[in-house]
């Protein structure tokens, strides 16, 4: 499907957002201003943003311990975002979730799921509930190369296609799940293949190509509404960072990393495809202040806004 510029721009500018979202996020841990760790999802802009520029307001995601990308891809407030990681009372879970339990409802996000693979059960259930429903919504799930050898997502797929679920199953495949490389402990290379074993439309990208991405999620979306059943998207990325911020990286090489970040920067590459759309450079500066305007708008609000009142310690327990 063809994007045009103004929407390759607006894809731009969420992926700026992401990216200085993370790195405000990463200069608050080195501060020690953050309570709990920070995984970063810098390097994976494209994933989130092409999977979710396809989705409607209505429709649902769930997302993992690496999920500040999702979230703002799906159109979440930056402020109430930045607010609950810092731990505040204006964030989306009054700051009693943290950055891996973050759920944006009021944008379609049924929440961040730190333990691995957890997330997707909840999709399909999600998806079970839009089809009894009679909804023309979609469910995303998102998950790491890390779930793919989790028992609850070979359940889940399976399940999914038994009962032709409107549910996109989406592996950023980032090549390490913590320190561990996929090819070491998954046999199967071709995994848009092994997720046609149980019955699924599947497709294989360049996750570092917005378009691409955008491209395949139009498809999956498409059949999903169309009740033709799951998907499956494999989406190749790289996480710039640590498995978490301050991780020591000793399972890869520097000239490796060094590498990914000089040729396959999503942004960089995006950047590129605009300029030789004609898009004057001085209009992507712009968009990329806007980005930061934004984020340091967040930041502000965040840090301004007040801790939680330790007598509520017992409430909001249940939604």
């Amino acid at each position: 499907m063809a994007l045009s510029t103004e929407m390759l721009q607006q894809m731009y500018e969420t992926m700026g957002r992401i990216r200085r979202f993370e790195e405000a996020a990463g200069a608050l841990y080195r501060s020690g201003r953050l309570k709990g760790g920070i995984h970063a999802s810098i390097g994976q802009e494209a994933v989130a943003t092409g999977v979710c520029f396809v989705l409607q307001p209505t429709d649902l995601i769930t997302s993992t311990h690496r999920g500040h990308g999702h979230h703002i891809a799906k159109g979440a407030d930056l402020k109430r975002l930045m607010a609950e990681i810092l731990g505040r009372e204006t964030g989306y879970n009054r700051g009693r979730g943290g950055s891996m339990h973050v759920a944006a409802f009021d944008r379609g996000s049924l929440g961040a799921f730190p333990v691995v693979a957890a997330g997707v059960p909840v999709a399909v259930g999600a998806a079970l509930s839009v089809k009894m429903r009679r909804q023309n919504q979609v469910v995303v799930a998102f998950f790491g190369d890390g779930a793919l050898g989790q028992g609850t997502l070979h359940e889940s797929l399976n399940l999914a296609a038994v009962w032709d679920l409107p549910v996109i199953f989406v592996c950023e495949n980032n090549q390490y799940a913590v320190s561990t490389r996929s090819e070491d402990v998954v046999k199967v290379r071709d995994k848009a293949g092994w997720a046609e074993c149980y019955g699924l439309s599947a497709w294989a990208v360049d996750g570092q190509d917005v378009g691409a991405v955008y491209d395949a999620a139009s498809q999956a979306v498409a059949h999903a509404r169309a009740g033709k059943g799951p998907s499956f998207i494999e989406a190749a990325t790289y996480r710039f960072e640590g498995h978490y911020f301050g991780e020591s990286q000793v399972y890869r090489s520097r000239e490796e990393m060094s590498a990914q970040r000089s040729l396959h920067d999503p942004i960089k590459l995006l950047r590129e495809r605009l300029l030789a759309a004609g898009i004057e450079e001085v209009v992507l500066e712009r968009l990329e202040q806007a980005a930061s305007s934004a984020v340091e708008e967040a930041l502000g609000f965040a840090e301004s806004s007040p801790d939680p009142d330790p007598a509520t310690f017992d409430r909001y327990v249940y939604a």
